[in-house]
């Protein structure tokens, strides 16, 4: 079986480098894409609280018959859930939907810049889960470089991931520069641009990466995908990036992507192509309407 690329995090532990996401996919849906990711090879699988997809992925993952080791499974932690006590308990639900004792990464949602000292208080109770063992490795979402300077200025253990939107028309490379001084894995979110063209998301003039013509002469050039060679850009940069799709036939395709590289030329034209434009929303504006989402305890 094809295996990706593993990358090693702050504290040792390591992950796959392309992970299985399932934003956006329907609950009835779920599990059925779960299931063919993990049979195509994918053994890491991205979820969180707020996709309301947590019971789907762990229904998944016993069915695969997959030992719990085999499987990476990475969680995140919604605003509502946000303090101490709160994310503590927002633990106990994850763990109870997905049907696991223990969670390889959990992460927090969103920065939430407005309520930062709940966010401070939640981070802080990961620093507790990581130190009793509950938890592998934790880290954050959609943090700029300010918001990760704010917070380590008042925990103690740097995050070992910050998961933010990331395609080549929207590269954060400020981001990825704070992100490597502190020791921090980037991790795509919207890895292939799916922002630029999932149904309900940006303006008319939005455009969208799979048709971009130096994206589609280059995946000609190596007899793949645009999304392939947006996933091996990734990879080669060494990112980890979590694609989605509840399609089986895309799902293998978005993990046949270990048996060719690019060229230094073709990684440069690719990181040509940022905008600069965010497609999704901008972490520093203040949405408390986040925070009336509460999430289910089962």
């Amino acid at each position: 079986m094809t295996t990706t690329p593993t990358l090693t995090l702050n504290n040792g532990v390591t992950l796959p480098a392309l992970g299985f996401g399932v934003f956006q996919s329907p609950p009835e849906e779920t599990a059925a894409a779960v299931r063919t990711a993990l049979e195509v090879g994918y053994r890491h699988v991205d979820t969180a609280a707020a996709y309301g997809n947590e019971r789907q992925v762990g229904q998944a993952l016993r069915e695969s018959g997959l030992d719990r080791d085999e499987v990476f499974v990475e969680t995140k932690v919604w605003v509502s859930d946000y303090g101490y006590d709160e994310t503590l308990h927002a633990f106990a639900k994850a763990t109870g939907k997905l049907g696991v004792e223990r969670i390889d990464l959990l992460i927090l949602h969103q920065p939430a810049p407005d309520r930062f000292d709940a966010t401070v208080a939640a981070y802080r109770a990961l620093e507790r889960l990581l130190a009793d063992g509950a938890v592998r490795a934790i880290g954050v979402s959609n943090f700029m470089p300010h918001h990760l300077k704010s917070l380590l200025e008042r925990v103690e253990v740097v995050p070992a991931v910050n998961q933010v939107e990331l395609h080549p028309y929207f590269t954060q490379r400020d981001v990825q520069q704070a992100d490597a001084a502190h020791g921090v894995l980037t991790q795509a979110w919207s890895p292939i641009g799916g922002i630029t063209f999932y149904p309900g998301w940006g303006g008319d003039a939005r455009r969208s990466t799979l048709d971009d013509p130096t994206l589609g002469a280059i995946a000609a050039a190596h007899g793949r995908t645009a999304a392939q060679v947006m996933l091996r850009w990734h990879l080669e940069q060494g990112r980890s990036a979590i694609p989605k799709s509840v399609v089986p036939a895309r799902i293998a395709e978005n993990y046949d992507v270990v048996a060719f590289a690019l060229t230094p030329d073709e990684l440069a034209a690719i990181d040509a192509l940022d905008t600069g434009v965010r497609g999704g929303p901008d972490p520093d504006v203040p949405r408390p309407e986040l925070f009336a989402r509460a999430i289910p305890e089962s």
